[in-house]
């Protein structure tokens, strides 16, 4: 539980956990790589796929070091200063981080760019930082930035990594002294400026948001050190598979975690491939957002078919979920449910684990809330789920629940070092060495982004309990209001509604309506597997979205949704869409966040149409 819980009316209002790293005003990210190198320096620091679904190649930290110094020293040929901007756009890879590193330590500032951004957005984003180097995956994505150069004043470079960009850093360099680097990463600290990472944003431009060194190395510290939370990331053999975007604070956080705390990270693309790169690799821990943990348990119920093999995964679901929940009671799972988990295992969830690579304890969700029932069930079959809670402006998480500290249903408890409020109107406040400095360029935002005494406003909307765990019940901004004056937080209907095999996406809707509605749309990947298991013709998502016996099946999972709130709140109604929202047709964020305000804006005839 948090450290320390203060309570008003009887309600948590306030909770904190206490820092247990210890770190330097002269400590620096690149200085944590340096640590490493000393205390392990021919130990396996990450490990580089040979091929998409095939082996590793593992790189020790001291020549990972070597590289890194290498592609610094490019760096500094090209004439990137202290505090200069070095973009990078692209997937999630070796090269992203050992890109990272390089800027670092020479005291440059990387900037992260998402791989499917638009032109527009490429182009706000490398003339707000200011950038002077651009990185970028391929030639398509150098064709974005590259008519940039003259049209913003401090862009003088585009190189691309698949055109071997690191070879080029190092060619440059070749000539340069070492000392020109070892000299500014001595000279970083805490306050130096880190990255700056552009909010993917569901209204409006990103604003960019600037993180210091100290920001990140207070995060990594407290956390590695934290005895809760270092045995899920400290330790021989720990090992975790990263498919999340560098581009997203989440990812980079890790990155920088792992090389704190010794563990090996692998990287890969993205995660078209998980179940193969995931045999590969045999992580033991893994970050991801909660619709990964709703396709690995949507798969499995679809590949049981139907008829008997149905029923045992359902039943075997039944006691994964039971005997999680057992754990939460003073008694704990009996002997017979203890004897049905024994013989689920051998049933179902072995079969689950080897997909999941074979070694996984531990799994970190975040970036949107993961429903009770799949936190339990990943508990019961083996993996403990660590729900958590952040945002870019807090380096990524303030709130999670680590080993020991689990109550399944909430985003945790402060994480150490941190400090979480709930003001008078429902809004979740932070306090920490991890937040944020402000927003690039933008002192107004800035200002309006913090209260009088200095506490983070995330604009999400909390409560606290008696322990001190946190539950996010809603953003504020997304808070519909009926017409019968029902204050209705949309997003635990949307995030139940969506665990159904057969929906992709939900935007619930009714602001000044008599009622509650949804806009809902179908996962194509899932439609056929559930058409087969229903012995129903195959239909594409256009026949799909207005047959008799799909909607039926789509209103019963409504029914189910409802049981989490007050029939006032409840969905009495529902479209369904043949398209889906997806980050290609720019109704997803990079983040896999709806962008509300444009769905309500291009949908609306068909939320007329709800209460027609």
């Amino acid at each position: 539980m948090a450290e320390t819980v203060s309570e008003q009316a009887g309600v948590a209002r306030e909770a904190s956990t206490p820092g247990v790293g210890k770190f330097e005003p002269g400590m620096s990210i690149p200085g944590i790589l340096r640590e490493r190198v000393a205390r392990d320096p021919e130990g396996t620091i990450f490990e580089r796929q040979t091929a998409l679904g095939s082996g590793f190649v593992p790189v020790t930290s001291r020549v990972f070091a070597e590289e890194v110094l290498a592609a610094a020293k490019g760096l500094v040929a090209l004439g990137v200063r202290p505090g200069e901007r070095v973009a990078i756009m692209s997937h999630t890879s070796y090269e992203w981080t050992l890109l990272d590193f390089a800027a670092w330590s020479v005291g440059a500032v990387p900037v992260s760019i998402y791989e499917t951004s638009s032109a527009s957005q490429v182009e706000w984003i490398v003339s707000d930082a200011e950038v002077k180097v651009v990185f970028t995956e391929n030639r398509a994505q150098a064709a974005l930035a590259e008519p940039l150069i003259g049209q913003v004043p401090t862009l003088e470079h585009v190189f691309v990594i698949a055109e071997d960009a690191v070879s080029r850093l190092r060619e440059l360099g070749a000539a340069v002294p070492d000392a020109d680097v070892t000299t500014r990463t001595a000279a970083l600290g805490l306050d130096a400026l880190a990255t700056i990472i552009y909010t993917s944003g569901t209204t409006g431009r990103p604003k960019g948001v600037e993180l210091t060194h100290g920001n990140f190395v207070s995060l990594v510290v407290n956390g590695s050190d934290d005895p809760n939370f270092s045995m899920v990331v400290r330790g021989a053999g720990k090992r975790t598979l990263l498919f999340m975007p560098l581009a997203h604070v989440f990812a980079r956080f890790v990155e920088v975690l792992c090389v704190y705390s010794g563990a090996v990270m692998a990287h890969v693309p993205d995660a078209k491939n998980l179940v193969a790169d995931l045999a590969a690799f045999r992580p033991t821990f893994l970050l991801a957002v909660p619709r990964v943990f709703e396709k690995v348990y949507n798969a499995a119920d679809a590949k049981a078919g139907s008829g008997a093999q149905k029923r045992i995964f359902r039943w075997a679901a039944k006691v994964a979920i039971a005997y999680s929940r057992a754990l939460d009671t003073p008694a704990g799972p009996s002997r017979a449910l203890q004897a049905q988990r024994a013989l689920a295992s051998r049933l179902v969830y072995r079969k689950i684990l080897a997909a999941m690579g074979g070694t996984l304890d531990y799994a970190v969700s975040g970036g949107g809330p993961l429903g009770a029932r799949l936190g339990h069930f990943f508990r019961g079959i083996g993996v403990v789920v660590l729900e958590g809670y952040g945002l870019t402006e807090v380096g990524a998480p303030t709130t999670v629940n680590r080993p020991g500290l689990v109550k399944i249903g909430t985003v945790g408890p402060p994480y150490p070092g941190t400090a979480v409020r709930i003001a008078d109107d429902g809004q979740v406040m932070v306090k920490g060495p991890h937040v944020f400095r402000g927003y690039h360029g933008n002192p107004e935002a800035t200002a309006a982004a913090f209260d009088a005494d200095g506490w983070f406003i995330t604009g999400d909307l909390g409560t606290l309990d008696e322990d001190g765990y946190l539950r996010i019940t809603g953003r504020k901004k997304e808070i519909i209001v009926t017409a019968g004056g029902k204050n209705v937080a949309p997003a635990v209907l949307e995030d139940r509604l969506r665990g159904h095999p057969l929906v992709s996406q939900v935007v619930v809707v009714g602001d000044g309506k008599p009622f509650i509605g949804a806009l809902v749309t179908l996962d194509a990947e899932m439609l056929p597997q559930w058409l087969a298991n229903h012995k129903l013709p195959a239909m594409t998502v256009e026949q799909a979205a207005t047959d008799e016996r799909v909607l039926a099946a789509l209103d019963r999972a409504v029914t189910r949704a409802n049981e989490a709130v007050s029939r006032a709140e409840s969905i009495r109604k529902i479209t369904v869409l043949t398209t889906d929202f997806t980050e290609a047709n720019g109704y997803l964020t990079p983040s896999l966040k709806v962008k509300r305000a444009l769905v309500l804006k291009d949908f609306a005839a068909e939320v007329e149409s709800i209460y027609s």
